[in-house]
């Protein structure tokens, strides 16, 4: 099996999204890295058992990627030997009502993991920098005010929103978060095969919508809004990795195998230990029950 070096997907400089590689060649059979991924994930589970006993950091995990990358795969085969009590997945679909009468950061902030948690945002508050830029005639929905029409949703607008999302992972950063965020990075070539694949197979049509087709229309400006938003907003406490997506069992194997790799250097992160008092009386408490 190849090795995994994570500053090989860390995007730590400035980036063009075509010069990004959508595969990844880890030299071994696709069964050999499914083998390996349930071996990583055991260990991932390990350090969130512990992370839940210590109560100090929690985990946000995030993923971007156009339709099909394979976020929902992505997300049940990395983490399907975790705890149900240490994880917790959001999946952030179009705003609702009420949604919509707070900023746009207020649904992300009420979703964040609590200590000793992991939290996944299958699509995130990216998609108010990715989708509205895209279409910014949604922005008129959320009713900001002094954005009375298109006009005023310039490049100042957009840079605005770039310092207030790196405000945002700054502060929950500085506060005991741990944030991984992974664009999935399909190629359009790829992304024409599985939706093919969802119209050839009858049990997967029900994945399919017109609407895939409408957004894959927009291919190249999602692509420019998601190197933007990666170049301004990939910072050493909220780094993004390039995750090439064209190869599932790849992209799932990489994503945990950065995880543990980050995140077994918190030797911090430990089971608490017993009061001395406590421990004394172990074997009394032992006892106690034994003779019940």
């Amino acid at each position: 099996m190849k090795d995994i070096k994570i500053d090989d997907f860390k995007i730590s400089s400035q980036i063009n999204i075509k010069d990004l590689p959508t595969t990844f060649d880890l030299g071994e059979s696709e069964k050999k890295i499914e083998k390996e991924l349930r071996k990583v994930s055991r260990d991932l589970a390990d350090i969130q058992n512990r992370m839940y006993a210590h109560g100090k950091y929690s985990v946000l995990f995030c993923i971007q990627g156009m339709d099909t990358a394979g976020k929902d795969s992505l997300i049940r085969e990395v983490f399907k030997e975790f705890n149900v009590r240490g994880i917790i997945a959001h999946s952030f679909k179009k705003p609702t009502d009420l949604e919509l009468k707070h900023d746009y950061l207020w649904r992300h902030v009420r979703a964040l993991p609590a200590r000793g948690k992991f939290g996944i945002f299958n699509r995130t508050h990216y998609e108010n920098v990715l989708v509205t830029r895209v279409h910014p005639e949604y922005l008129m929905y959320e009713n900001i005010p002094n954005v009375t029409s298109l006009d005023d949703v310039d490049d100042a607008f957009w840079d605005k929103r770039f310092g207030q999302i790196n405000n945002f992972e700054k502060h929950i950063a500085d506060n005991g978060t741990i944030i991984f965020k992974f664009f999935l990075n399909i190629s359009k070539e790829e992304q024409k095969n599985r939706l093919l694949r969802r119209l050839n197979k009858p049990n997967k049509n029900w994945k399919f919508s017109p609407d895939d087709l409408d957004e894959r229309e927009h291919w190249d400006n999602y692509q420019t809004c998601y190197e933007d938003a990666i170049n301004k907003t990939s910072k050493p406490h909220a780094p993004w990795y390039n995750l090439p997506a064209d190869d599932k069992p790849t992209a799932r194997y990489i994503v945990a195998k950065i995880l543990y790799d980050t995140l077994k250097d918190y030797t911090d992160i430990k089971e608490p230990e017993l009061p001395e008092s406590q421990k004394e009386n172990i074997d009394s408490y032992k006892h106690q029950l034994e003779n019940e």
